[in-house]
């Protein structure tokens, strides 16, 4: 289903959120006819991104069909990575899966800078060599919710990346805490929002203008939520997105809000690259 698009006004030091500019202020009833709002209505940011659309990134997406009401911390979510096509590769019960459709409308983490021209070149068969590995194979070891799943396989890739950076791994909690949870949240609130809307024509509140001074705006929050994880630029050093036999550390396919662990339970050793591009 086509999501509306939120717009929010303010009036009589109300902030209004709706799916479309009022006729009249639904808090007081002043005809907005041949007058002036406070300020210009403003679009609200959607927190979902079409993945296929964003190369070289992390998504969050629900894992039942259709669901625009699963980002709240009730139903299990699935993860993939996209390549430089948008193609997305996710790890399921039946291996690693390469979809050119189904990610529509997910949470999206991205990955890299455009200007990163070295790192992207490199980013497919990086993938590719990873996603090919034994480790995703189900003849040689099975999917398990527990320690072998579609969290377990984007960060693993994260950090065998991370690595050609001569960067540190990350532990599921960091990359989670970091990079995750504030784009969840804000997709919750946003679907909250959505539905509040859908219900009552309007969702209204005391103008943050009013209340706490200059807060940071929706473009603000939206943009903070946009950083890359690989913020410099890759340097001449080779190593390999061939991964060793996943440990038994990552927590059930994640939820929207997972429960916090302890940090270290994410495989941090990769196996070297020879140089040159990976062979299949």
């Amino acid at each position: 289903m086509e999501q509306k698009s939120v717009i929010k006004l303010s009036h009589c030091d109300k902030d209004i959120y709706c799916f479309f500019v009022p006729d009249q202020c639904p808090e007081c009833g002043v005809s907005f006819s041949g007058k002036r709002l406070e300020e210009a209505p403003v679009s609200v940011p959607s927190p979902f991104s079409n993945g296929h659309k964003e190369p070289c990134a992390f998504l969050v997406t629900s894992s039942e069909d259709g669901a625009l009401r699963d980002f709240d911390g009730g139903s299990d979510l699935h993860t993939g990575i996209t390549d430089t096509n948008g193609v997305v590769y996710s790890y399921t019960e039946r291996g690693v899966q390469r979809e050119h459709a189904g990610w529509e409308r997910c949470v999206c983490v991205p990955l890299v800078q455009p200007d990163m021209f070295s790192l992207m070149s490199q980013w497919d068969p990086y993938l590719e060599k990873f996603s090919s590995a034994q480790t995703w194979d189900p003849a040689w070891q099975s999917f398990n919710e527990e320690s072998h799943n579609c969290y377990s396989y984007s960060l693993m890739f994260i950090n065998c990346v991370l690595a050609t950076q001569s960067k540190r791994a990350l532990s599921k909690d960091e990359f989670t805490r970091s990079f995750v949870l504030p784009r969840i949240k804000r997709a919750s609130k946003y679907i909250t929002l959505c539905r509040e809307i859908s219900q009552n024509h309007f969702y209204i509140v005391d103008s943050l203008r009013r209340n706490s001074g200059e807060g940071p705006s929706e473009d603000e929050d939206s943009k903070n939520n946009r950083d890359p994880l690989f913020l410099t630029r890759p340097e001449s050093r080779t190593q390999s997105c061939r991964p060793r036999r996943a440990e038994r550390s990552e927590s059930r396919v994640l939820r929207a809000v997972p429960a916090e662990r302890s940090a270290g339970d994410t495989p941090e050793s990769t196996a070297r690259l020879q140089p040159g591009l990976p062979e299949r």
